[in-house]
């Protein structure tokens, strides 16, 4: 199965893409709030393009809904 990948510049990409994962997952707010451990309305303003929300809440709705996060550009390596 090919994996799609996504470049995400804006908390509404975002949360288009948890959305439709979600809808196409077949899950409704409150099963995923369930399977993730986190409030339905947490997922709803994620989902709306919340700005600010704790990183732990976003992982764990990653986590349920088979997401993966990948961070490229970051400078890595001991200094000399």
């Amino acid at each position: 199965m090919a994996v799609g990948i996504t470049q995400i510049s804006q908390p509404e990409e975002l949360a288009r893409i948890i959305l439709l994962q979600r809808k196409k997952s077949g899950l409704s707010r409150d099963q995923l709030a369930l399977l993730s451990g986190i409030g339905r309305t947490a997922i709803f303003d994620i989902e709306h393009g919340k700005k600010t929300y704790q990183a732990d809440t976003l992982f764990k709705i990653l986590r349920v809904l088979s997401l993966k996060l990948h961070i490229e550009g970051v400078i890595s390596g001991e200094s000399k």
